[in-house]
């Protein structure tokens, strides 16, 4: 009986899984098989819920030109896969070195990294298949000549992509929900304990992530020594921080440092557990 209740629970649990909202706009890159991620181009898709059925537009356009392709597109939505596939060419404008072929794709959100990614492959072009990334936009979808968005928003998605990142409305989850931790030190030391750097990697993780965002690296010592000598450790503390993110790819100018030496501790000086507390670097977010 125990073994068919935990059976009949696993089963209301799948069958409830919250279905993902693919309503709106997506941007993403467009990668032909053979090209590097700094070749891909750019693509829209435009998703609108018409009773139940949803329609779609797709619009691709070749960075750093005028030229664009906007496409009327067939969707069916299964089980969170989403099959696109365009059926004509409503607008466009060309050159004559343009090609703009038709493809199809079963495209799959990722709930962890945000991204709806997936193959495509040409239905009217020989050998034309490649890969494509999409992230939520906050953009309007164009339907003409007129690019909304400046196209230099490409070379920033390439970097994310480049870099390891999540999708724009991953990031700003991550760091919403980010807690901070004191860094800790040895007596008289200012070098970084092992056990400390999964968490300053993860940070690094949200620092990259978000082009207007700073930090405020704080260090800090206990009472033991002059003021002077504390003050000059507690900015060696901090320093050696700045180090290891520098070492790990964070420009400086994201980076602010302060050292306070031992005039503000966190805890009491009179023991050895509060001395430790004391011995540490701080960490704030602050914004351009």
């Amino acid at each position: 009986m125990r073994i068919l209740l935990t059976l009949s629970c696993l089963f209301i649990v799948c069958s409830t899984q919250s279905q993902v909202d693919f309503k709106g706009i997506w941007q993403g890159i467009i990668i032909l098989d053979g090209q590097k991620i700094e070749q891909g181009n750019i693509i829209f898709l435009n998703l609108t819920l018409n009773g139940k059925v949803i329609e779609g537009k797709t619009r691709e356009e070749y960075y750093s030109t005028d030229l664009y392709a906007v496409k009327k597109t067939k969707v069916e939505l299964k089980d969170n896969n989403l099959k696109i596939k365009q059926l004509m060419i409503d607008k466009k404008k060309s050159s004559s070195k343009t090609t703009w072929c038709l493809f199809e794709s079963n495209l799959i959100y990722n709930d962890s990294t945000g991204y709806l990614e997936g193959r495509f492959k040409s239905t009217d072009c020989r050998q034309n298949s490649g890969k494509l990334i999409f992230y939520r936009s906050t953009a309007t979808f164009s339907k003409d000549e007129k690019i909304v968005l400046p196209q230099t928003w490409i070379d920033a998605f390439k970097n994310d992509l480049k870099l390891g990142l999540n999708a724009p409305e991953i990031r700003i989850k991550e760091r919403s929900e980010f807690v901070f931790e004191p860094i800790y030190f040895d007596v008289d030391q200012s070098i970084i304990k092992p056990e400390h750097q999964a968490f300053l990697l993860k940070m690094i993780r949200i620092i990259n992530g978000h082009s207007d965002l700073r930090v405020q690296i704080t260090g800090h010592t206990d009472s033991d020594g002059s003021d002077s000598y504390n003050e000059d450790l507690s900015k060696r503390r901090s320093q050696a921080i700045i180090d290891f993110f520098v070492q790990h790819g964070i420009k400086v100018d994201k980076l602010n440092i302060e050292f306070k030496g031992e005039k503000n501790p966190v805890d009491t000086n009179k023991t050895p557990e509060g001395k430790k507390h004391n011995r540490r670097v701080d960490f704030e977010f602050m914004y351009r």
